[in-house]
């Protein structure tokens, strides 16, 4: 009896104690503690003595007006994870619905508002479009892939379109299965990477259209790819549940992690530019899940948090110069985003930006894309079923002059590299920018590479006679052509003194002479 009682006295404590840590652990939970695998939290809560200093704990996302959104825009409804959308400085780009292949829409951004229904398209692949990705070096280049087993690049001109594009710049041709992802290198002229159903990526340079790099190194379907700061290496998540880093130059994978999330469903990861590993995933029990990696020493995570329960792909949009990343789920009415810090936790959650319709895709603005004066540090384009809404992330500050601390220099248009130069073994930082003055955009340029480049051709322009150089043109060409002109010139003289004559007969018809 004695034995009995005590068993029930140790239980009831337990019961108790365990009651007060799950509580202790749901608030910090909803404050932003991480917790650890092992139940313990990997930092301190924050309560209301100690507050975490932070430049990014009021960041506050707004919608636009609903003049200053693009609506009658039919998504795509294809079934793959991807963002659908993508934009720079100039434009917006979303994969649409099309009938007879695959097509996507193109818009500068200042053309908000309502889109005409029969606004161009651009149509050259056969299959549904899958992907987009604008070059980070160039504003009017923009690669695609499709079902169709190609990637194409596309020249956008500066003006809006007036007639459907159909003819790219050149066509990638490589897999033998459907194309889901495309991804620029961040700091090599012209060098892109696809990966397709057919488990293959490739790298591309396609200044000539020539494959440069293969690998064959994953076993299932590739779910993301995200390249490091200086292009280096990028980072794969696969249908096999495993996280890898990869050397392109060497065609080998240089670490990789089993189950970096327990469950089953699509993974995604981004490099940061500390050179730690961001991914998102699911628990064994289907809760969203977010984790921090360091790829020296995949043994335990430096972060992980549950979420929610959803079935979403969680999309991981980062933002290197305020180390923040933005979560944004597929049927998901919320965006979430952290700041990644070095001090523990590691991922502080900020806030959340919620409305009231589910979104089907995200792009997300380049930094030398958002508006300085209004201390706009992101700029996220929801996609809904028949529209897209620009949402801002602002600072708030009182002052109006610039704000050094949230500007630091920004990744500029400007490559660090050649293709030849990255493909013999050189690293390069992409070339910085300053935010100062507000970013314009340069107009479009040609594309130089050291070999022949396919993005160079343009139509020649058709040219009048008085631009000729006739010192040029073949003698018996030149005699042939002056001839020309002066029966030319014989045939005006003569026709007009016929109408002259007629002009005569017709006014003495009319006054009655004839």
């Amino acid at each position: 009896m004695r034995f009995s009682a005590g068993c029930a006295q140790w239980q009831i404590r337990f019961t108790v104690s365990s009651l007060v840590i799950n509580r202790h652990r749901v608030r910090d939970l909803l404050s932003g503690t991480i917790w650890d695998r092992r139940g313990g939290a990997a930092g301190p809560a924050m309560s209301r003595s100690i507050v975490r200093q932070s430049k990014f704990r009021h960041v506050f996302g707004q919608a636009v007006k609903a003049e200053q959104g693009y609506d009658d825009i039919r998504v795509s409804k294809v079934t793959w994870d991807s963002s659908f959308c993508a934009v720079n400085p100039k434009f917006l780009a979303v994969i649409v619905e099309s009938s007879g292949g695959g097509a996507f829409l193109v818009l500068p951004l200042s053309k908000t508002g309502r889109v005409d229904k029969n606004y161009p398209l651009v149509i050259g692949h056969s299959g549904p479009v899958l992907d987009i990705d604008w070059c980070p070096h160039d504003d009017n280049i923009l690669a695609s892939c499709s079902e169709d087993c190609t990637a194409m690049v596309w020249q956008i001109p500066d003006h809006a379109l007036t007639r459907p594009l159909s003819d790219p710049v050149v066509v990638l041709e490589g897999h033998s299965k459907r194309v889901g992802i495309v991804s620029w290198h961040p700091t090599a002229r012209n060098i892109l990477l696809t990966a397709g159903s057919d488990n293959l990526i490739i790298i591309w340079n396609v200044g000539t259209g020539e494959p440069l790099i293969s690998m064959d190194d994953h076993p299932d379907l590739i779910y993301s790819v995200s390249w490091n700061r200086n292009g280096s290496l990028f980072c794969t998540t696969c249908k096999d549940r495993r996280l890898r880093v990869c050397d392109p130059r060497k065609r080998e994978v240089v670490a990789e992690r089993l189950a970096p999330h327990e469950g089953i469903r699509p993974m995604r990861a981004i490099f940061t530019r500390d050179g730690n590993i961001f991914t998102t995933g699911f628990t064994r029990m289907s809760q969203r899940e977010l984790g921090l990696w360091d790829p020296t020493n995949f043994e335990e995570p430096i972060a992980l948090l549950e979420l929610d329960t959803s079935n979403g792909v969680l999309l991981p949009y980062y933002d290197p110069d305020a180390n923040m990343v933005y979560l944004c789920g597929k049927g998901d009415s919320s965006v979430r985003y952290f700041e990644i810090t070095e001090e523990p936790p590691y991922v502080h959650y900020l806030n959340t930006f919620s409305s009231k319709e589910p979104q089907r895709g995200m792009g997300f603005m380049p930094k030398r894309g958002v508006d300085v004066s209004k201390c706009e540090i992101a700029r996220l384009y929801k996609l809904l079923d028949k529209k897209c809404e620009p949402i801002t992330m602002t600072v708030p500050r009182k002052s109006d002059l610039f704000q050094d601390d949230l500007y630091p220099d920004t990744a500029g248009p400007e490559p660090a590299m050649e293709p030849e130069e990255w493909l013999d073994g050189r690293d390069e930082d992409p070339i910085l920018v300053s935010m100062r003055q507000g970013y314009v955009p340069p107009k479009s340029r040609e594309l130089k590479v050291v070999k022949k480049n396919v993005l160079d051709s343009r139509p020649t322009t058709r040219r009048s006679m008085s631009t000729l150089d006739t010192n040029s043109l073949p003698p018996q060409l030149l005699e042939r052509l002056l001839e020309e002109i002066q029966n030319l010139k014989a045939t005006v003289l003569s026709q007009e003194k016929r109408i002259c004559d007629l002009e005569n007969k017709l006014s003495q018809y009319t006054n009655g002479s004839a």
